[in-house]
């Protein structure tokens, strides 16, 4: 059985540090960032924990390709796909995630 998955953007408050991850559960993964529950990882030492962007995936392996493709991306790119979908670049993270 295929499990889905998601491929995610956060980035600091001030939006000039940005993070993209893959995970197969959104919400807990981006509580896990805002709480810095690994306090050595580059979100917590970059203070990245607002969510700008999100896209899911009916496989992990589809979200896994996706990631690896975007971070491979200039940072121009980054930027223009998050304003596409998010202008103001608000944070996204909700309980209905």
């Amino acid at each position: 059985m295929e499990r889905g998955g998601c491929v995610y953007i956060l980035a600091n408050v001030f939006n000039t540090v940005v993070y993209i991850g893959v995970t197969s559960d959104l919400f807990s993964r981006v509580i896990e960032h805002k709480n810095k529950v690994y306090p050595n990882s580059f979100t917590a030492k970059y203070n990245c924990s607002k969510l700008v962007y999100f896209e899911m995936f009916p496989a992990i392996e589809e979200a896994i390709a996706v990631e690896k493709k975007l971070k491979a991306w200039p940072r121009s790119w980054k930027n223009q796909l998050i304003e596409n979908k998010n202008p103001l670049w608000e944070d996204l993270f909700s309980d209905d995630l």
